[in-house]
């Protein structure tokens, strides 16, 4: 049988090439560069990168509430994403309509709940404690096990008011009754940070670590938190959670001057910040991690290998035959180009990586 398509002369971040032979949905074949056959044949030249699907560890996926929301697959496969995670847009109440909206859409989706159970209806949640109910809580994770992959606690002054750190402690709670790690968003004070990262364990996930607000990851002289070098010696993993107001460039080239890598790099995107900036979109925001000096393996694989290790769902992170196929591919162009953090802060770039198209379980979409 004749395949579906062929990716041909796409290049690997290790610097191979070859041709991606699918049919049914699947990677059939991966042969060397020129020699795929198939009913149709899309011929990259070797001008263009693929990679698994890139996976977004941080959207807000949930177009009801606002600031913070937007349509799946317009922060999905359209920026070349083809697996998101939302990051605690719903809670309790309404996990069970993300699940309906994530079943109309093209892109691959999974959530975090967040602790609270109205999610983000309102955007100081945690400030009522008695919106974090446990009963509710481990029924919505019993119903929905196979979408949720962990619990979203927002531990910043603005969501938890006069609460300070109690919230994060519940949520260590709801994480030993669930057996579901935490990704908590770190930002301004209080609580301080230090007590926010002895709550924190193996697999939990620090997202906004590049944040520039006083009550950040690294001291007064860029040196990283001894209590951060803890927590990421014991497994806490660091994603970037770019966003509106939490990615420094001096932040980042503090923690890329002390060793501090990011795991995970994703957006917090949602439909302002898509549209107005500074995130525009995940290649945006590759292209600055580009611009600040990392390879691009480091950087793809940040969006691929670890996040789906991450997930336990090693084929999403993967090129192989027999997968599901779900492939980005882009490009890097010589083109100048502004790239702007969340404190206003901007720098120019000789280079950006552009996404050409996406392969989204078996169909061959064009960007």
């Amino acid at each position: 049988m004749t395949a579906t398509f062929v990716l041909r002369n796409v290049k690997t971040t290790d610097g191979n090439a070859a041709d991606i032979v699918v049919e049914n949905r699947r990677i059939v074949d991966i042969v060397p560069p020129g020699t795929g056959d198939g009913q149709k044949v899309i011929d990259f030249k070797n001008k263009v990168y693929i990679s698994s699907g890139w996976i977004d560890m941080h959207v807000h996926a949930f177009p009801e509430f606002d600031p913070y929301g937007d349509d799946i697959d317009e922060i999905g496969y359209k920026l070349g994403v083809t697996t998101i995670i939302d990051a605690g847009s719903t809670g309790a109440d309404r996990i069970h309509d993300l699940v309906s909206n994530s079943k109309k859409a093209k892109t691959n989706v999974f959530a975090f709940l967040n602790i609270s159970r109205i999610g983000l209806k309102r955007i100081d949640e945690l400030s009522d404690l008695s919106l974090l109910n446990k009963e509710e809580l481990i029924k919505a994770v019993a119903d929905n096990r196979d979408f949720i992959v962990g619990l979203k606690a927002r531990i910043s002054k603005s969501v938890v008011g006069p609460n300070g750190v109690e919230p994060l402690k519940i949520a260590r709670s709801f994480s030993k009754d669930t057996e579901l790690p935490l990704m908590v968003h770190i930002g301004s004070g209080p609580p301080d940070i230090n007590d926010v990262l002895d709550l924190l364990e193996e697999n939990d996930v620090i997202t906004h670590f590049l944040n520039g607000k006083a009550n950040n990851l690294f001291d007064t002289s860029g040196k990283p938190l001894p209590k951060l070098l803890k927590a990421i010696e014991r497994g806490v993993r660091l994603d970037v959670g770019h966003g509106n107001a939490s990615f420094s460039f001096q932040v980042a080239e503090q923690a890329k001057e002390h060793d501090i890598h990011f795991h995970t790099i994703s957006t917090d995107i949602y439909r302002k910040n898509r549209l107005n900036g500074p995130v525009y979109s995940m290649a945006n925001v590759l292209t600055k991690f580009l611009h600040l000096g990392y390879s691009l393996k480091e950087i793809i694989d940040a969006v691929t290998i670890n996040p789906a290790k991450w997930l336990k769902k090693p084929a999403l992170g993967r090129i192989s035959t027999g997968d599901i196929a779900n492939l980005t591919l882009f490009s890097i162009e010589n083109e100048p180009t502004v790239l702007s953090d969340s404190e206003g802060e901007e720098r120019r770039a000789d280079q950006k990586i552009v996404v050409k198209g996406v392969v989204i379980n078996g169909e061959y979409i064009e960007c």
